[in-house]
Formats: C-alpha cells, structure tokens, sequence
C-alpha cells in the first residue's frame, strides 16, 4: 500500500517532491533523513522515478510512506528536461497549497529549514517563491572573487562583441534564478495561472520565475550561509551518481569524496 492509498488525516500544508534517476546512495541517504519528520507531521512526500529500472527504483518501491510516480521512459530527453516534466507530473497530483522541491543529493539535518521557508513564504499572499540562487556555501572571500572574476570576464567578452572580435558570448555575471536543490513554490499561485515547471528548453523553474515576477509575484532570496545552516548539498551530485561524467571528472571525484564524507558523518 502506498501513501495516498491510506486514509484521509489531517497533513500539512505543503509536499515535498524529488526526482529520482539511478542515483541508490544518495536517494536512500536523502530520504532516510527525512522519513522520521515527514512522517511525524504528515508531510506527503512524492518521489518521481525517470526509469531508472535499477537499484534506486527497487528501494522506491519498497517504501510505504512515499507516493511514488514511476515515469515512462524519457528517452533522448535532456537530463534537466527530463527532471522538469517528472516535477510537472508530481505538480499535477499535489493538492497542497505549497510545493517544496528536493533535489536526491540534497541531505537535510535540521528539518527547521521547512518551518522557515514557509514562514517567508506566507508573509505575503503573493509571494511566489523561496529559495537560493547558489548551490553551495563557498563563504564570503569565495563569493567576492567568483563575483569579481565573472563581473570582469562578462565584460571583456561583452567588449569583444562589440568590436567584432572573436569570444564567447558573454554570460551573466550575477546568479538571479533560484536552486531547485531546495526551493520552496506557491504551488497554488502556479495553478491560478497555469504555469509549470518545465516551460522551454532553459532549466526547469527559470521561466516560470521570471513569469511570476513579471505578474507582480514575490521571490524571496535566502543567503546561502543561511539555507546551508540546515542542509548539506552536492553539487551536481545526482549528475555524477549516474555516471554522466565518467570516473575521472573532477566533478565525479568531488562527489564521492562529499558523499563518503557524509557517510562518515552519519555513521
């Protein structure tokens, strides 16, 4: 029997959701930190599988307390396309006013962080959105020089442009669209407006930021030393897991030497 085959009780005001996609490890470690909260407080908690057909997928349908979608094939989808539509699908099936979205390498150890997400995100009746525009917690001295040093590249190739020099299209400089790691949506405010996640060909969440900030809605931007205070999250974690990158990526070696960090943290 899964979740939303058990009886009607009272539950909260919002349902988490993740995607799934070969990634055991991280998957089982996500979830198992979050089954004793949710399951105290009744939060729905709904997993959407992109066909995995391996371990991860075994051990999803093993667990009685998650509502889990196991979605078609997405055959030559890209992975953030495929990860868009598996959230639309989970989108369709809540009846809960808010949604949190989580990625599987997003480890969360003080479950105050949902409690403070929705606090923000309830202040106002048109706040859209609550989240981070960065994906880890590099610290002041970090963040100055990665601004600076992008600032600077951004506008020499912006120049080079202009004077009909060859480079790289300039990108910008400054992050201004939320993390879907941990993201916090007015699920019911997407719906008034029949907007989604997975709109375009961009990363899934993007358009619909801009859209609901161009209807008047609120995005609240949380500081990443105040959302990283309550969770941990790899980086492109769930990229790596499956393999995309092969053994010897850089960013292969820095997830298993994050993950076997936690593992060791929780043992």
């Amino acid at each position: 029997m899964k979740a939303f085959d058990l009886p009607t009780q009272p539950s909260s005001n919002f349902s988490l959701v993740l995607v799934n996609y070969k990634t055991p490890d991280i998957t089982r470690m996500c979830l198992e930190l979050l089954r004793e909260h949710v399951q105290e407080q009744r939060i729905p908690v709904w997993v959407v599988d992109n066909d995995s057909a391996d371990a991860s997928l075994d051990y999803l349908r093993t667990l009685d307390w998650i509502n889990l979608i196991e979605r078609p094939s997405p055959g030559k989808e890209a992975g953030h396309i495929a990860h868009g539509k598996a959230l639309d699908l989970a989108l369709e099936k809540v009846d809960t006013d808010y949604l949190f979205l989580l990625h599987t390498d997003t480890f969360v150890y003080d479950k105050e962080v949902f409690a403070m997400m929705m606090r923000e995100c309830t202040k106002t009746p048109d706040m859209a959105a609550v989240g981070c525009v960065e994906q880890l917690n590099r610290g002041i001295v970090r963040d100055t020089w990665r601004l600076t040093s992008r600032f600077c590249k951004h506008y020499v190739r912006k120049a080079k442009v202009r004077l009909g020099m060859r480079s790289k299209m300039p990108r910008p400089y400054k992050e201004t669209h939320l993390k879907s790691f941990c993201t916090l949506w007015n699920a019911r405010l997407m719906k008034s407006q029949g907007l989604h996640f997975c709109m375009d060909d961009l990363v899934p969440g993007y358009t619909l930021q801009d859209r609901m900030s161009s209807l008047g809605y609120g995005i609240k931007f949380l500081s990443p030393r105040k959302i990283f205070s309550y969770l941990d999250h790899i980086q492109a974690g769930t990229v790596a897991a499956a393999g995309t990158y092969g053994k010897n990526h850089r960013r292969t070696k820095m997830y298993q030497a994050t993950l076997k960090r936690f593992q060791e943290q929780q043992a």
